[in-house]
């Protein structure tokens, strides 16, 4: 398997942070930064700020998404947004399971599912994270926890649909703790995630899927970790809301 038959992606997932205004503000400070990029750029912002977001990075090689979608086109969802609503403004990205989304909101593999699915219906490009908790780890469990995130999501998929899938590892534990998967942990993990997808379609789906490390990946751990063959890019949190540290992520990506 080839590694350069990938196009890395590094996302940052600025969580609830930043206004509208500081939203434009920090895209512009970011574009000069990033534009020689060899690998694709997105920021995932907060719902109030896509708009903002779409309007800075016209023009340039980043790319918008959005944290969340609801697996419905329309309804009685108090606070949710639909697929059809981030198609319609231009959003090309959403982030599907995010583990604080599973923590704080009652996601289960099932709805992570059906989100992800309504999200490919409108032509969106899926952030799928699927990842175990400290517990889980220290059970000697994260390749079963890790597997049935994986197939449970991409039940009913298409493997034409892999193309619009990037599948991030997020590690629970590592998320927002300053701690961070050692690189051969990451590489373990993503490998045996893309054996996964392997066995669900064929190799040749497999090869081309993208999958990223997310958990406390920052400035500092960026080149061992995207040095490794089945890490193709980050899910950036904290270090996507520094222009500086972000656009030496995306320099050790494009390597």
């Amino acid at each position: 398997m080839e590694k350069n038959k990938r196009t890395p992606v590094i996302a940052g997932n600025w969580k609830m942070n930043k206004t509208p205004a500081e939203t434009f503000d920090f895209i512009n400070e970011v574009k000069p930064l990033v534009k020689d990029a060899d690998c694709k750029v997105v920021f995932c912002v907060p719902f109030v700020d896509l708009e903002s977001a779409l309007k800075a990075s016209e023009g340039s090689n980043i790319h918008i998404g959005a944290q969340n979608c609801h697996f419905e086109k329309s309804g009685a969802f108090t606070g949710e947004i639909s697929a059809p609503m981030l198609k319609s403004m231009g959003v090309e990205y959403v982030i599907i399971g995010h583990s604080e989304r599973r923590q704080y909101f009652a996601e289960t593999d099932k709805t992570v599912n059906k989100r992800l699915k309504a999200a490919l219906s409108e032509g969106l490009k899926v952030i799928l994270c699927v990842g175990e908790t400290l517990g889980e780890r220290e059970s000697d469990i994260t390749e079963e926890i890790v597997s049935k995130q994986t197939k449970i999501a991409l039940n009913g998929v298409e493997a034409k649909d892999l193309e619009n899938i990037i599948i991030a590892y997020e590690p629970v534990w590592a998320i927002g703790t300053g701690k961070t998967a050692t690189s051969d942990q990451a590489e373990e993990v993503c490998l045996y995630i893309r054996n996964v997808v392997s066995k669900l379609y064929n190799k040749e789906v497999a090869d081309k899927t993208v999958i990223q490390y997310g958990g406390s990946m920052n400035a500092k751990n960026a080149d061992e970790l995207l040095a490794k063959t089945n890490v193709d890019g980050g899910l950036i949190g904290g270090a996507s809301l520094k222009s500086e540290d972000f656009s030496i992520i995306v320099k050790a990506a494009s390597k």
